[in-house]
């Protein structure tokens, strides 16, 4: 008498597969077939990798089937899913004409934003953000770092981060991390070697959404690097996010501090109160001599800060394993020599004031 269905499904039932279960309990036995003698079906695997190793599987279940009482041949194919189509990952641009928000712009979880800038450039801001943050973060705090010198980001190279921020929504940006430092930076974005050539609404928008997409998670700050001067980025910040404050910083040189004291008037004119300043490039101390030697002058900063009545956060002389430990991504923050002992002094003076 010829087999059913179902005793050719209970005879395969009992053929047991190598990692554990049967074609019935995995569910991998399609169309069976029965012709008078004749009974074919399919042995459908998972993906093609798994139907690759199955060739034995589909000879011992012909031969289980046609150990039956009936049955004169047996057929059975081998198939597998296809695999599925890796659906290409969604497309993050950056830049674009900033959208209409509602009320002040300040990420969730974000404490407080403490941007970082100077009236020019070459002054050391992006060196001392960078440390500021590392410092900060040795001291406990849960820290971001948001370079949003657009044109010239540095951020990249100084906390020795690389790769493409991830999007798993082409909205909602996964930033990077780097001595316990949340990162953001269109660097992460172009090419080191490309220049960003764009008009102000660009930058204005990409500004946006590294502030508003970017999932900076819980911070007790956010330190923003700004670029120098007084452009489009700082009228942006000042006018459009809840800043904390600023920190100007300047070297000691009567140049560098024309352009500090825009830089100062600047933020008084849009009402973002300046939390201190720090002096860079103080002094170079003489490793032969061990003298102090100041190379752009003396005492500046500390003079504009006292004009102001504001504090003094820290001076910090001219350093070459500062310029190499940023040129290497590690900055010297991270280390426990004299220069990360002065970040660290400044670190603690923020928190103890409240600031950060």
């Amino acid at each position: 008498m010829t087999p059913t269905q179902e005793e050719i499904r209970d005879a395969l039932a009992r053929l047991r597969l190598p990692d554990g279960g049967t074609l019935v309990s995995r569910d991998m036995l399609r169309a069976v077939m029965v012709d008078g003698g004749r009974v074919s079906f399919v042995i459908e695997a998972p993906n093609p990798q798994i139907a690759a190793q199955m060739e034995p599987l589909r000879r011992a279940a012909e031969a289980t089937v046609l150990a039956l009482p009936g049955v004169d041949s047996v057929s059975a194919a081998l198939t597998a899913h296809a695999d599925a189509a890796v659906k290409p990952a969604p497309t993050l641009k950056l830049g674009g004409h900033p959208k209409p928000q509602q009320g002040p712009l300040k990420p969730s979880g974000v404490k407080r934003i403490l941007a970082v800038g100077s009236g020019k450039g070459g002054v050391g801001k992006s060196t001392v953000s960078a440390n500021l943050a590392v410092a900060l973060t040795r001291q406990g705090r849960k820290v971001g770092l948001l370079d949003a010198d657009i044109y010239g980001p540095s951020q990249p190279r100084m906390m020795g981060a690389s790769g493409r921020p991830a999007s798993p929504d082409g909205k909602i940006i996964e930033p990077l991390h780097a001595h316990g430092v949340t990162l953001m930076s269109i660097g992460f974005m172009v090419d080191e070697a490309k220049a960003v050539v764009w008009r102000g609404p660009m930058l204005m928008g990409a500004l946006q959404q590294m502030l508003g997409q970017v999932n900076w998670g819980e911070l007790d700050v956010l330190i923003v690097d700004l670029p120098p001067g007084t452009g489009d980025v700082q009228l942006t910040l000042c006018t459009k996010a809840e800043l904390s404050g600023a920190i100007v910083v300047s070297t000691p040189q009567d140049v560098a501090l024309l352009d500090a004291r825009k830089a100062l008037d600047m933020f008084n004119t849009l009402k973002t109160p300046v939390l201190g300043l720090i002096e860079n490039m103080s002094f170079f101390a003489c490793p032969d001599c061990g003298g102090e030697h100041h190379i752009f002058g003396h005492g500046g900063v500390a003079a504009e800060a006292e004009r102001l009545g504001v504090p003094l956060l820290g001076a910090l002389p001219i350093d070459l394993e500062t310029r190499l430990a940023g040129d290497n991504g590690t900055p010297i923050a991270a280390g426990d020599g004299v220069m990360a002992q002065a970040y660290a002094k400044m670190a603690e003076g923020l928190i103890r004031g409240g600031m950060a």
